[in-house]
């Protein structure tokens, strides 16, 4: 299986991530996340980190069986692309890896609202469980543990966040788990 991987990207991460847990192999193939070309090959391609964890996830823990818990999975999967994803992602990637600091500081006031919005919005749903959908982790945990371990690139802090933190050691603790950078 080919991945068109980033090592900085969380969305990429996600992918590694998932398939470090289920033992699958990658030949990963590096792309620029500044470059945007778009690599093709002769296999099935799917873009889109959540529908490709979602899809090497099935028939496995990480996609939940029961109807309910696989519509929170859903949720979460949504919610991350729509509100977590574009404030914590976005300021992570223009704070610490984009050669144009003009537009984070531009951007800044508003990302750090909205990251803090999506913020609570986590920390309000893990309260008082280990996971956001069932009984283990699944690959809504994978999705929001992605870019929320590492929101401080981003100039989040997780201080004000417990359920958050204890979330984020819980998912780092689990057999298979892989670094970012690894």
């Amino acid at each position: 299986m080919i991945l068109y991987n980033s090592a900085v990207s969380g969305n990429c991460y996600k992918v590694r991530l998932l398939g470090a847990h289920l033992g699958l192999t990658f030949e990963l193939r590096p792309v620029d996340v500044i470059d945007r070309s778009d690599p093709r090959d002769d296999g099935r391609p799917l873009a889109e980190s959540n529908a490709i964890i979602w899809y090497l996830g099935e028939s496995s823990p990480f996609v939940p069986e029961d109807p309910y818990d696989r519509a929170k999975a859903l949720q979460w999967m949504f919610f991350e692309q729509y509100e977590h994803e574009p404030s914590i992602a976005v300021a992570r990637f223009l704070k610490t890896y984009s050669t144009k600091p003009e537009i984070w500081e531009a951007q800044r006031e508003h990302l750090t609202k909205r990251g803090v919005k999506a913020l609570a919005a986590l920390e309000l749903g893990l309260e008082g469980r280990d996971w956001l959908a069932g009984d283990g982790m699944t690959v809504a945990d994978i999705a929001l543990y992605a870019y929320t371990h590492c929101a401080d690139e981003g100039g989040f802090s997780l201080d004000g966040y417990p359920a958050i933190r204890a979330w984020v050691d819980r998912v780092a603790s689990q057999p298979g788990h892989v670094l970012i950078t690894a």
